[in-house]
């Protein structure tokens, strides 16, 4: 009798140790099998990694077990350094990750850093970049009289700073390289080492080889608002840009667009470029919005 219920004993210990383990088996399967590409995080101007744990704590709330990692370069008034110098340092620290990951990366890049990450998918051959998420970042360029261009370029306003901007010093200064004015295209398109380069908008030996290159992402999504007050027009988040009227033309009507000169018209035919518009969001708050998280970037971090 005695080893009788010393033996019902163990069964119902191993049963009660059995209860316990296999929701946790399940759960560590479970992960193994979703198994969360790694997300890199570039940050805009004048911003360093410190100001994304927001944005890793959202992820790591709805993807736990999600490899996140802000890259901490070009922090603060490092990040005016020319943008091709900003593509090669940041390429160099990002590419470790993409060789870890077999299945692939995501990336968010904020602001500047959007501008950024196109140089790096477009001059990396062998990048497996799934998402590109392009936050609030002047993709089409930047022309707007903010309160970062008075604090970096106090005696100018918009309509002269193309007399920095366009000049071998203001191409030294990040801004300056997708500087676009629209009432001075030529000399936009003949002095901007950067944006029209990454465009094709001047002669470029590199163009067929970055735009396949480009091609390479499974999806593109592009977020910006009216309210952003910062990226000028808040439409140059998702390729709209001025005429030299200063009307807004989207995406669908520029020129780049319907020439595909470095493959958004196949990305759209594709199905995979997502616009996310969201209003009552200021510049600085689109990496701390937890529903423009849900709403723009959620879905696509899997």
């Amino acid at each position: 009798m005695k080893g009788f219920l010393s033996n019902r004993r163990r069964t119902r210990s191993s049963s009660g140790l059995r209860g316990l383990l296999c929701p946790l088996l399940g759960a560590c399967l479970w992960a193994a099998v979703v198994g969360y590409k790694p997300v890199v995080i570039v940050h805009g101007l004048f911003d360093s990694s410190g100001d994304f744990k927001n944005l890793q704590r959202f992820i790591n709330e709805s993807h736990p077990g999600t490899n996140v990692t802000v890259i901490d370069l070009f922090d603060r008034s490092a990040s005016l350094q020319p943008m091709w110098k900003q593509v090669e340092g940041f390429k160099a620290a990002i590419y470790p990750i993409m060789q870890n990951a077999a299945d692939g990366v995501h990336f968010i890049c904020y602001s500047q850093g959007g501008l950024v990450c196109r140089g790096i998918v477009s001059t990396l051959s062998d990048h497996n970049v799934n998402s590109f998420i392009s936050l609030s970042s002047p993709q089409a360029g930047q022309y707007g009289d903010t309160d970062y261009l008075k604090y970096l370029f106090p005696q100018f306003v918009k309509s002269n700073l193309y007399h920095v901007c366009y000049t071998s010093f203001g191409q030294r200064i990040s801004i300056c390289n997708y500087w676009n004015d629209p009432h001075h295209r030529d000399l936009y398109v003949n002095s901007s080492d950067y944006l029209a380069l990454l465009n094709s908008e001047r002669p470029n030996p590199n163009a067929t080889e970055w735009k396949k290159n480009f091609l390479k992402i499974k999806k593109l999504v592009l977020i910006g608002g009216p309210d952003d007050g910062v990226i000028t027009p808040w439409q140059s988040s998702q390729f709209g840009f001025y005429d030299d009227n200063e009307t807004v033309v989207e995406m669908q009507q520029q020129d780049l667009y319907l020439r595909d000169v470095f493959g958004l018209k196949t990305l759209a035919a594709r199905g995979d470029i997502i616009l996310c518009s969201v209003p009552g969001v200021e510049h600085v708050w689109w990496h701390s919005n937890e529903t423009v998280f849900h709403m723009c970037m959620e879905k696509w971090l899997d």
